[in-house]
């Protein structure tokens, strides 16, 4: 039975882990600010009540935070793509 080598296997950087980990926390807390705007809406919050305290941001976080999220994933997948072409052409 041979060895497995992970060897010739392009490896993950820094900065492709830190980008995923931040998208993937980014959209999380989004998508959590998202449906707690629907469960406070629910609950018979009106629209002046969300602009008070920490509701604005709350608001404001899925407005942002979801298209930032999305353009780092796409960032990951190029850094991915160009990793595994240098890592190909190198072979």
């Amino acid at each position: 039975m041979t060895k497995h080598d992970d060897t010739s296997a392009p490896q993950t950087g820094r900065l492709e882990r830190l980008l995923a980990f931040t998208a993937l926390v980014l959209a999380a807390v989004s998508v959590i600010c998202f449906f707690s705007i629907i469960i406070g809406t629910a609950v018979g919050m009106d629209q002046s009540a969300f602009g008070r305290g920490i509701w604005p941001f709350v608001a404001g976080l899925p407005l942002f935070g979801l298209p930032i999220a999305f353009l780092m994933i796409i960032t990951l997948l190029v850094l991915s793509w160009a990793r595994r072409g240098r890592a190909g052409s190198g072979s």
